[in-house]
């Protein structure tokens, strides 16, 4: 924007700097589509400083539920975003023994009963993709193979992720998409790019 002048800026020193006005004229001269718009966009954003393309983990093969924790829990290790593979476990596992979070059509939003700051590197979304799906104990009763672990350090980083999953496996066509997806790159995309419909 700042290339194609939308904004007046100048140079200062290495950084470039918008002119308030410029920006305030813009924000107010804006639609109520490209208002919405915007809105997605920082929504999609916010998101992303979580769900980085290399916390795609695609087509493990997992016996149970619990072999898919295990499995998840150790990636989230390996990829350094936890320091204990084993207290992640422990911990998923203890959250999943009270209910299920499994929330139907073959989701699944691991996480921790309470959040532990100290023990997660920085706040990420773990995405897993199983080749085959487990039993989880879904309301649905339909096995699960798509697993997103969250590790956050908040409750209102929590619940934005909540919230901003749910919303988006509730659409079947980006359901499918991730289903079906070959590589992380088309998954990262399907998880943040805005859709053509909105």
């Amino acid at each position: 924007m700042i290339a194609t002048n939308v904004f007046e800026s100048k140079l200062v020193g290495k950084n470039v700097k918008i002119d308030e006005d410029s920006l305030n004229e813009w924000l107010e001269n804006l639609n109520e589509t490209e208002e919405k718009m915007l809105a997605l966009k920082r929504v999609i954003c916010h998101f992303e400083e979580y769900m980085r393309p290399e916390n795609i983990f695609l087509d493990f093969t997992a016996e149970n539920k619990y072999d898919a924790i295990r499995i998840l829990s150790e990636k989230a290790k390996e990829l350094k975003l936890v320091r204990d593979a084993r207290w992640l476990y422990e911990v998923v596992v203890a959250r999943e023994e009270l209910v299920s979070t499994a929330i139907g059509n073959g989701v699944a939003l691991l996480h921790p009963r309470h959040l532990h700051p100290s023990k997660i590197k920085a706040p990420s979304i773990l995405f897993g993709r199983s080749s085959e799906p487990v039993d989880f104990d879904a309301p649905d009763n339909k096995p699960v193979n798509i697993f997103f672990m969250l590790l956050l350090h908040n409750d209102k980083q929590h619940l934005f992720s909540l919230s901003y999953i749910s919303r988006l496996v509730m659409n079947q066509d980006i359901l499918k998409g991730l289903t079906e997806a070959k590589d992380a790159q088309e998954i990262h995309q399907l998880l943040t790019v805005i859709p053509e419909q909105t």
